[in-house]
């Protein structure tokens, strides 16, 4: 009797090997870099396929009969079927391709406002959003007449309700989206996007999820979600940047009118009328990133390579030891503890301002972010005007950890 394969142990070494930024110096010292969380670093084979393109096919899609054209088209639609995979999308023309997060919350915004939203209507997002999902929800609001509300944050970073009675308060009968993030991109909570989604299917509430910061450290079923449209970055998941993909439900991209016009989203122009391709075209106006498709499709096949259960165990083992270390730190406080996290953490210390603390920690070779991370409100609710974050992929290291704290406690003596 033939056995299923099993897939080898979780080796960082042996991914590390795949990454060649890793092995570059800053400032004279090995890189350390914990800036996953704005983008991720990219395996060798994604750099290859965005290269390769370049150099042997380097053709427009769907425009061409000759060889080179059918070999691109190919290529990005080989891509579609893999993401249509790996979020377990129904039908491959559900995944719509954009040049990132941002570019789908837009996308959705403005083509969800137009199909429903009226005068004295209402829009649902959290406060821990990312600022792309929040101004287009305004534009849209301020275009038809609507209401923004806001979930609250509780102090340990998660969305304040404590049951669903709390849950059903949320939603009135003139909540017509909710739109909210599924994961913090500065605290890393995982919000319970799936309870929401039901409460919110009961009501016919459309749904919409961003998945910037989940996409590469959670196992993304959008069928098991329920959602109506998720977005995320390819830049986020070991893909180039400049990529992104929304997710919709067949039967309702069907009923969303597009939110650009121009080529390849066309079925017949005339000056007196334009009718609109088939899905997913009729979304995807213009020439996309081929090259950044064709890598991004590359990073979903090379993240199927491995194991995504021990990857997130890894990056969890990463945030428990780093958390225990980083409170050793006299007068650093880490802003949001929530009990379901992703390898992110926020911290701000007593007496140094984020900015210095990041400019002293870039010169020992550790790559962190500081500043507000394009959460303003968030910032504000906690009362400080930005931190200090590290975030963390699968090929980051104990070791580089240590280093981290190490040149914490060094810059830290400096500022003071």
């Amino acid at each position: 009797m033939k056995t299923a394969a099993v897939k080898p142990a979780f080796d960082v070494e042996e991914i590390r090997a795949q990454f060649p930024i890793l092995k570059e110096l800053v400032h004279g010292k090995p890189l350390v870099y914990f800036d996953n969380a704005a983008t991720s670093q990219k395996p060798r084979r994604v750099i290859k396929a965005e290269s390769a393109y370049y150099a042997t096919i380097n053709a427009n899609v769907h425009r061409g009969v000759h060889t080179l054209s059918t070999k691109a088209t190919e290529a990005q639609e080989a891509a579609r079927e893999t993401i249509r995979k790996h979020i377990n999308a129904k039908h491959a023309h559900e995944v719509i391709f954009t040049s990132g997060t941002t570019a789908s919350m837009n996308l959705a915004a403005f083509s969800l406002g137009q199909l429903l939203l009226k005068k004295s209507d209402e829009v649902l997002i959290s406060g821990m959003e990312h600022h792309a999902n929040i101004v287009p929800w305004q534009l849209a609001c301020e275009r038809h007449g609507a209401k923004l509300k806001v979930i609250p944050v509780t102090d340990s970073g998660e969305l304040a309700f404590g049951s669903s009675d709390h849950l059903i308060d949320q939603f009135t009968d003139r909540t017509r989206i909710l739109a909210i993030s599924h994961v913090s991109n500065t605290l890393g909570t995982i919000n319970p996007v799936k309870e929401l989604i039901a409460e919110a299917k009961k009501r016919s509430i459309i749904t919409v999820v961003d998945g910037a910061q989940a996409i590469a450290h959670l196992d993304v079923d959008v069928q098991d979600l329920g959602c109506d449209l998720y977005a995320f970055s390819g830049h986020k998941a070991y893909g180039p940047t400049g990529t992104g993909v929304l997710y919709g439900r067949e039967e309702l991209l069907e009923r969303m009118p597009p939110w650009q016009g121009g080529g390849e989203m066309i079925d017949v122009v005339t000056f007196e009328k334009t009718t609109y391709a088939k899905l997913p075209f009729k979304f995807e106006a213009g020439t996309p990133h081929i090259a950044g498709i064709i890598g991004l499709g590359e990073a979903f096949r090379w993240m199927e390579d491995y194991d995504k259960a021990a990857m997130a165990k890894h990056e969890h083992a990463l945030l428990e030891h780093a958390t225990k270390e980083l409170l050793t730190i006299d007068g650093l406080r880490i802003i949001g503890t929530a009990k379901e996290r992703v390898g992110v953490i926020s911290f701000v210390i007593d007496g140094v301002h984020h900015y210095d603390l990041g400019t002293l920690l870039d010169q020992q070779g550790i790559a962190v972010r500081t500043g507000h991370h394009c959460t303003q409100p968030l910032m504000e609710h906690f009362g400080v005007s930005g931190t200090t974050r590290a975030s963390f992929a699968c090929f980051n290291t104990r070791e580089e950890v240590g280093a981290m704290v190490a040149a914490t406690r060094k810059a830290v003596k400096m500022l003071r």
